[in-house]
Parts: structure tokens; C-alpha cells; sequence
């Protein structure tokens, strides 16, 4: 009688939220009841510190009454609550690596001053990647620079984010117009986060430029979660650049209205360079089928006038000025947005992807690649918010 492998994929709320994949056949085991976040913030708390204890402990648990045999974890806090417990346990630990703390630690402004933020960050960045048993990199960037450090190249794949087909069919533009009360002129639009690491200012000075050649653009800001201290800040810096009428920030939106939104733009951008990870949002505005602007490191899988407009890092004026040219060139715009998603659909669909990702199961089994997992259990642990 073939044992019954089991897989326990670790992380917070977020990671699954966001992820509309079904988990069919799986066991969802959370450390405490389900309340929908009125107050999400991004990156690190105390009330998060004391969520990921209990994570632990929950995790610890399962493993064992479950009989887990692989621990996948998905980002930071996954993964070291699943180095925790792979000492514990002794079970194999998968760690998919999405981004890097001394790219974001310091940007979250929890840890003053930002120069021991940065110093935890390369400590974090360190340790984080000596304990899994095999790592899967989002980025060619971030396997690049596992590798660089001295993880063995054969302890790491590159293996994308992945969007679901269907999870944007069906917008309602129309619901998001009469909600905002939206009426004409050319929409920009960005969706995401707000934290410093986004550089939000590059934004804002890229539609400076923009605003000054078409000044009926509007720049709308749609973000998840809301965040006061830096929408405040943002909009500061708008007042100061004269751009503040021409901007609309939006907080907080469900996921199922981010493909209404995203319908509305005529161009998306993202404003972040040298992104070591894959910006989900890129995935998100390629699936919508929309133009997007964006600087170099940030066009993870784009090629430039294909699929996307892509401009020199930390070039402001060279992001706005590519606003302005799909804006204005319509034909070129429609062109990129068609080839963006047909790029998403062939390279980043995860009934694909899911294949790589059973393939290292299996190696993690100790069984060949050709043969399934079969009679599979699936548990997964998670904080309750």
C-alpha cells in the first residue's frame, strides 16, 4: 500500500487571500478564528511577532498529527517559522523566495535608524537561505543572487509567480465610474502598496511630467490596504509638485473588484527599479490585457515595444514620457497590452507552473520526477488576519 504523501505550505492570511487557486482536497488549519482585516499593515509588528509564535506552534502540531512530509513556505516569515520547524521535525523544507529584506526591511520604517534595518536585512538575507532544502527563486535576478552567495545552483530553481486565466473575465468598469463618480479624460493607473520601497515619489514626479503635456490625465492610486502615514506623505508631495487635483487615491479595494479597476486604465505603470523579486502587480496589469510603463528592473519576462514600455532606471522623466507616448499612440498601446497578456497566458499560467513545482516534491521524496504524487494530502497553516 503506497504511503500517502503530504505537503504543509506555511504563511500568512495574505498569501492565500491573493492567491484564488482552490485547494481542493486540502486541509486549511488556521491558529485562530477568520475576522476580515479592517487595519492591514504592511511588513513588520509587534501584533505580527506574537501571530507568527502561534504559527509556529500550530505548524509544529500539524506536522505531526497530519504525518507532513514536505514543508513548503512562502516568503520571509514562512520561511524562517518553517526553519523553526524543520529543526524540529526533521521534515525536508521547500522556502519559495519572492523578494529581499535588504531591498525592503528599511522601507517599512518599523526598525530605526534605517542603518540597523539595513544591517538586519543582510542578516535576514544570510541566514534566511542556508537551512531549506531547496529554494524557488521568482526572479533570474534573485536565483542570480542566491547562487552569487553560495547556495549550490542545484539547491535552486527559477520559477515565477503565476496568474490563474480566468481571474480577471467579466469587469465592470462601469461599477468602479459610478462608485468614484470617474468621468472622462485618460486614466494612469497604479495598483499596490504605498511603502517607500514602491518609490511612490518616482511616480509622482514621472506624472509631473505627463500632467504638463496632457492635463486632463488623471493618476489613479488604487492600493489594498489603507495607510495613512504614507498617503499622507504622498500627497504631500503631489501639493508640492502641483499634480494634487489630478490624483485619486483609492483604499482599500477587495480582490475581486481589482480587475473593475484595472479595466479603467488606459496604462498602468509601476515605478519600482531594481526589483529583485516578480511585482505581482505586473502579472496582474499583463492578465488585464493593458499597456504598462515601467522601469527595467521592475519588466520581469517583458520585452520592450513588445509587451511592455520600458525606460532606464530611476529615469522619472523618461517613465513619464512614456505615459505620454502610449497615451497619446493608441495603436501601439492596444498592441503592447494584446501581447502582454498573451505573454501572461503562455509563461505564467500556474496549472503549468505547478508542474515544476511537483517535480521537486517528488525530488524532495526521493522519488523520480516521472511519477505522481498520488493519494496526496495537503495542509495548510496560517495566521488568522
Amino acid at each position: 500500500m503506497q504511503h500517502a504523501h503530504s505537503l504543509l505550505i506555511t504563511g500568512r492570511r495574505q498569501a492565500f487571500e491573493r492567491c484564488p487557486t482552490r485547494f481542493r482536497g486540502s486541509k486549511l488549519h488556521r491558529t485562530g478564528p477568520f475576522r476580515p482585516e479592517t487595519n492591514a499593515k504592511v511588513g513588520p509588528s509587534p501584533e505580527k511577532f506574537r501571530e507568527d509564535l502561534a504559527l509556529f506552534r500550530l505548524l509544529s502540531r500539524v506536522i505531526k498529527r497530519e504525518r507532513i512530509d514536505i514543508i513548503h513556505a512562502h516568503n520571509y516569515e514562512g520561511a524562517l517559522i518553517g526553519v523553526m520547524a524543520k529543526l524540529i521535525t526533521r521534515r525536508p523544507l521547500l522556502y519559495n523566495a519572492v523578494n529581499l529584506m535588504s531591498d525592503e526591511l528599511a522601507g517599512y520604517r518599523f526598525i530605526r535608524p534605517p542603518s540597523l534595518a539595513r544591517a538586519i536585512a543582510r542578516g535576514l538575507d544570510w541566514f534566511v537561505p542556508i537551512f531549506p532544502d531547496h529554494i524557488t527563486a521568482v526572479s533570474p535576478e534573485l536565483k542570480r543572487w542566491f547562487v552569487k552567495r553560495g547556495i549550490a545552483e542545484r539547491k535552486v530553481d527559477m520559477i515565477p509567480a503565476g496568474i490563474v486565466p480566468e481571474m480577471f473575465d467579466n469587469p465592470d468598469p462601469e461599477k468602479i465610474r459610478r462608485r468614484h463618480q470617474i468621468d472622462g479624460g485618460a486614466i494612469i493607473m497604479y495598483t499596490g502598496v504605498l511603502n517607500a520601497f514602491q518609490r511612490i515619489d518616482y511616480l509622482l514626479r514621472a506624472f509631473s511630467v505627463v500632467s504638463k503635456q496632457l492635463p486632463d490625465a488623471r493618476l489613479v492610486m488604487v492600493s489594498p490596504l489603507v495607510s495613512e502615514s504614507h498617503e499622507k506623505e504622498h500627497k504631500e508631495a503631489a501639493e508640492r509638485l502641483g499634480i494634487s487635483d489630478s490624483i485619486m487615491w483609492i483604499a482599500p479595494h477587495s480582490l475581486e473588484d481589482l480587475r473593475n479597476y484595472l479595466a479603467l486604465a488606459d496604462v498602468t505603470v509601476i515605478s519600482r527599479p531594481e526589483c529583485p523579486g516578480h511585482p505581482v502587480k505586473l502579472l496582474n496589469y499583463m492578465l488585464a490585457g493593458k499597456p504598462i510603463v515601467c522601469f527595467e528592473g521592475a519588466a520581469k519576462g517583458l520585452r520592450h515595444l513588445h509587451d511592455a514600455l520600458i525606460v532606464r532606471d530611476h529615469d522619472c522623466e523618461a517613465l513619464g514620457n512614456g505615459i505620454v507616448t502610449l497615451l497619446k499612440d493608441r495603436e501601439l498601446a492596444v498592441r503592447l497590452g494584446a501581447n502582454a497578456r498573451a505573454t501572461v497566458l503562455a509563461n505564467f499560467d500556474w496549472r503549468i507552473i505547478c508542474r515544476r513545482i511537483e517535480s521537486i516534491y517528488q525530488r524532495l521524496l526521493g522519488k523520480p520526477e516521472s511519477c505522481g504524487i498520488q493519494n496526496k494530502h495537503h495542509a495548510f497553516a496560517r495566521l488568522p488576519s
